[in-house]
Formats: structure tokens, C-alpha cells, sequence
């Protein structure tokens, strides 16, 4: 049997006392409800690999949310060069992981990962007002035209 570790609880219990705003986010159910999953498209188009293409895309987001430089290369810039954000915009690793763990549970258990992380990810982004949902939106339709030009 696995045990869980102690250190879980004492983190539980210390961000279940931050204001997380965990109500439905309109867009997301929306995707939730009529959206496709990776599993599903890689039957239709006759793909092996098990990992969606942008899961790298994902991550990478993910780490750079944590160290605080929302600017897509400014991570790569020597660190005397980089321009840090305001606080409000950097999202730390371990929170970022709880809160995705609670909405997940709240919202997204029906969802497969990796697509319940990203749905997890956009709902903290959403919420934490580093993005809207119109801005999500017109995203999605970008990508969508894409994917559909032939």
C-alpha cells in the first residue's frame, strides 16, 4: 500500500485557506462537454504517438508561469537582462499543481489527462485574470481554422 506523504496534508491545509476561485468557467465547459480528446483524434487520423503535440507546449508553460516571466523568451535572456513581471503574474509550481489537483476533482475528473491539466491551467489563468475567456476563445477559432484549411 502507498503512503501518502505528511508533507500533502500540511500543503492542503495551508492552500485551502487561499482565496481560489473555483466557480465554472463558461468556455471551458463548453470544450468539456463538446470537445474532442487526444485519444479520439489519433484513432480518427491514424496517429500512434500516445502524447498530444503540444503537451511539450504545456509544460514549458507551466515552468515559465512558475519562474515569473510571462514574455515568451524573456527566460532566455541572460538573468541581468530579464524583465521581471509583477508578482500577480508569476504562479508558482507547487500551488499551480494544487490547484490544478482541486479542479480537476471540482470540474474535470471526466476529462483524460493530459487535456484535464490543460483545461485545469486555462481555468487558473482565467480566474487569476492573466487571461480572459474571449481572449481563449479567439485562440481556439485561430487554431480551429487551421486544422480545417485543406
Amino acid at each position: 500500500m502507498t503512503e501518502i506523504n505528511p508533507k500533502y496534508f500540511e500543503l492542503d491545509a495551508e492552500m485551502s485557506g487561499r482565496d481560489m476561485d473555483q466557480s465554472p468557467v463558461s468556455l471551458l465547459e463548453k470544450v468539456k462537454h463538446e470537445g474532442r480528446v487526444w485519444d479520439d483524434l489519433c484513432e480518427e487520423y491514424g496517429v500512434d504517438n500516445p502524447d498530444p503535440p503540444w503537451r511539450i507546449t504545456l509544460e514549458a508553460t507551466c515552468d515559465m508561469l512558475a519562474d515569473g516571466y510571462w514574455q515568451t523568451f524573456n527566460i532566455c535572456k541572460p538573468k541581468e537582462e530579464r524583465n521581471p513581471v509583477e508578482e500577480s503574474k508569476k504562479l508558482d509550481a507547487v500551488e499551480r499543481r494544487w490547484e490544478e489537483d482541486q479542479l480537476v476533482k471540482e470540474h474535470y475528473s471526466e476529462i483524460p489527462f493530459p487535456e484535464n491539466q490543460l483545461l485545469a491551467l486555462a481555468h487558473t489563468l482565467i480566474r487569476r485574470g492573466l487571461m480572459d475567456e474571449e481572449e481563449l476563445a479567439k485562440k481556439m477559432a485561430e487554431v480551429n481554422e487551421r486544422l480545417h484549411m485543406a
